[in-house]
């Protein structure tokens, strides 16, 4: 089962959870149903052509306008 990260609305507070199958979630510190989906950083891992580690995560990025880990826009 996906750990989605989610918004309240009510009370502007960032949380976590575990949800299963069509369970809809509610915020844990003041139970308002009106909560929006955050698009995470997602974590894998990728393997060269010789079996290395490429890349942990696209959250390690070192470019600063978008999550690739290499881009040509930027020349990383």
């Amino acid at each position: 089962m996906p750990i989605y990260e989610y918004h309240c609305n009510n009370c502007k507070k960032d949380f976590e959870l575990l949800i299963f199958g069509k369970e809809k979630p509610i915020c844990p510190s003041c139970k308002n149903k009106k909560v929006v989906r955050l698009l995470s950083a997602c974590g894998f891992m990728s393997k060269g052509s010789g079996g290395e580690t490429v890349k942990t995560s696209a959250a390690d990025s070192s470019c600063s306008s978008c999550a690739a880990t290499t881009c040509s826009t930027c020349g990383l």
